[in-house]
């Protein structure tokens, strides 16, 4: 939705849903355990982590599992998204390419995607940032 606004109290709790799916990850490969948290236009919270694979391309980012949450419980818009890493201070994380396309699926380009680490909160970009000139579902749907 153009114009969405993302709240403090809401801001708060992705950022608590991102950091405790963050410690459920099965990273035992890179060990960099990550977390998301989505919120879909219905206010609910949706989280997701990282879960690794012996065979690396078949390992799932915690944006995905996030994204897959949301349409189990029914949500099929994203207007906020919260992705934890680790690092400490300065070390930001975003989605990878595959994972930006993954939320431009269910999210229009003004999305907001948030970082943040065991710290503090990061920079704050719009899904356009990072995925400038994206292909979505209005290319297919003629929409």
């Amino acid at each position: 939705m153009p114009g969405f606004t993302l709240t403090d109290s809401q801001q708060q709790a992705l950022l608590q849903a991102a950091r405790q799916a963050q410690r459920n990850a099965y990273a035992p490969y890179s060990n960099y355990p990550v977390g998301a948290a989505v919120l879909d236009a219905q206010g609910r919270i949706h989280a997701g982590c990282n879960v690794e694979n012996a065979a690396y391309p078949e390992g799932l980012c915690a944006e995905a599992a996030a994204l897959s949450a949301m349409v189990l419980a029914g949500g099929r818009q994203a207007r906020a998204v919260l992705v934890v890493g680790s690092g400490g201070e300065g070390s930001w994380i975003t989605p990878c390419g595959g994972c930006r396309q993954k939320l431009r699926e269910f999210g229009a380009p003004d999305l907001i995607i948030q970082s943040a680490n065991e710290l503090t909160l990061g920079p704050r970009h719009t899904l356009a940032q990072l995925l400038p000139e994206s292909f979505g579902p209005g290319h297919i749907k003629g929409s």
